[in-house]
């Protein structure tokens, strides 16, 4: 299929039709798609960045909502299992969103329409786009299309959030604040490695390497929490 085509199929696989299709066209392009095209293009990464605000503010409101007994811990650890790339990625696959996903030729021969880092941030892009597209009605409806109505806390996906774990503890001291700095980020574009470090007020406390940012993160976190003796977690 041409661009065109793509473009024009997703949009009747996700029931939603665009009104500026640039949008969806921005939020499915890669990086690395974005880097080889001969006219300036856009990649996803600034879209994902919104849609990634937008997808907790859905999924937050969605679980206080439907989910009133559970403690403010409980909650975070739902949203955490909804938010996580392993459960976007499951959701991506409903929508086939790995094969309408623009990649770089080097992206696309090493299996990028596979990566969960990819497709999950593309998936964050596509939230982005209809939120700007729509408005936040209707980013919710396409978010919760893909929560299961019978989701019980005990039943969602195991996934262990090390950073709001972090955060948990930090917070117990309000004049402490945790950031995440980007440390490096290496190799070619279907072939990322990135590095963060985990600063508490200003003093590193730990780093960690992924695929992609969100990975770096909480392998930083994990580690910080290791250093402080809370292996277990």
């Amino acid at each position: 299929m041409n661009e065109k085509e793509t473009l024009k199929e997703f949009q009747q696989i996700i029931n939603y039709r665009f009104h500026n299709e640039r949008l969806l066209y921005e939020a499915l392009s890669h990086s690395s798609f974005a880097n080889e095209s001969k006219k300036q293009r856009n990649s996803n990464e600034r879209l994902e960045f919104l849609g990634d605000s937008v997808l907790s503010v859905v999924i937050s409101d969605y679980i206080f909502e439907h989910f009133k007994h559970l403690p403010e811990g409980e909650l975070t650890k739902l949203r955490a299992s909804l938010v996580c790339e392993k459960a976007l990625y499951d959701f991506s696959k409903k929508i086939d969103l790995g094969n309408h996903i623009f990649l770089g030729k080097g992206e696309e021969l090493t299996g990028g329409r596979e990566r969960p880092s990819i497709v999950s941030d593309a998936f964050e892009a596509v939230i982005a786009a209809i939120y700007l597209d729509g408005g936040l009605k209707a980013a919710s409806k396409y978010v919760l299309s893909f929560i299961p109505e019978d989701i019980k806390p005990h039943s969602v996906v195991s996934f262990v959030d090390y950073k709001t774990a972090l955060q948990e503890i930090i917070q117990k001291n309000p004049e402490e604040k945790v950031e995440y700095v980007l440390k490096d980020e290496s190799g070619p574009d279907h072939d990322k490695k990135f590095t963060v470090q985990v600063m508490l007020n200003s003093n590193v406390i730990g780093e960690g390497s992924g695929r992609s940012k969100k990975s770096a993160e909480q392998n930083a976190a994990k580690e910080a929490l290791a250093l402080m003796g809370y292996e277990a977690l």
